[in-house]
């Protein structure tokens, strides 16, 4: 009953080392089936090279495993937490070298140009690493309440904004289904190497110009977009 999301996130998965965005183990993709309550994630430490979507783990949106023969990623109760409480399909985390870099630098991605504003009028917002009890309490579950904490703190709608930088960890992700969370998860990672190429060539830089952020994301996304077919 759970095949259609197990094969998609397999397929997802897969993705990830295809795109340059993990190495060795270093990324998760999940899928929810939402009418069912339940998501399929990549196996913990499970090489891309074995994988199958017979080894999907199923799980239900409190991290329990409902089907599986394997260990859940590590990263299962983060992926859990935003489940429950946000309307979304898909999930990607990585630890993509550009993204992974400004959220070691615990900065915010600025918008700088045009393929940023493609996909958002903000910056990429990085939050902040979190608090020593939390890390010593239950740290997956906790990752997940700090990322939508510091959504709520910074007023940002994560059905605008589908991207983070957890600050000294790395890039989360997220979209209506695992494809399209994949997907945000590469764009992030070209943003994140444009904007530190961008800073180094000049390094006084300033954001661009509100009129050029908005046209750019309202011809993709406004009610009279008209990129695309």
């Amino acid at each position: 009953m759970y095949q259609s999301i197990k094969e998609e996130c397999f397929e997802c998965n897969l993705l990830l080392p295809k795109l340059g965005l993990v190495l060795f183990t270093f990324g998760n993709v999940s899928v929810a089936d939402r009418d069912k309550g339940v998501f399929a994630i990549k196996p913990s430490g499970l090489p891309y090279e074995d994988l199958s979507p017979d080894k999907i783990v199923i799980v239900d949106f409190d991290g329990n495993i409902v089907e599986g023969g394997y260990r859940p990623s590590s990263d299962t109760k983060t992926h859990a937490v935003l489940y429950k409480h946000w309307e979304i399909g898909g999930v990607t985390h990585t630890h993509s070298t550009y993204g992974t870099a400004w959220a070691q630098s615990l900065r915010d991605i600025p918008i700088y140009g045009t393929t940023h504003a493609d996909h958002l009028t903000t910056d990429i917002p990085c939050a902040p690493p979190m608090k020593d009890e939390n890390i010593k309490g239950n740290y997956e579950y906790e990752t997940g309440i700090q990322i939508m904490d510091h959504f709520d703190a910074q007023n940002l709608d994560y059905k605008e904004v589908q991207m983070v930088l957890v600050g000294s960890h790395g890039p989360f992700t997220w979209g209506k289904d695992g494809r399209a969370s994949v997907y945000n998860a590469a764009v992030l990672e070209e943003i994140a190497k444009m904007s530190l190429i961008t800073e180094q060539l000049n390094p006084s830089v300033k954001r661009m110009k509100k009129s050029l952020i908005n046209k750019h994301y309202e011809r993709k996304h406004g009610k009279n977009a008209y990129y695309g077919q």
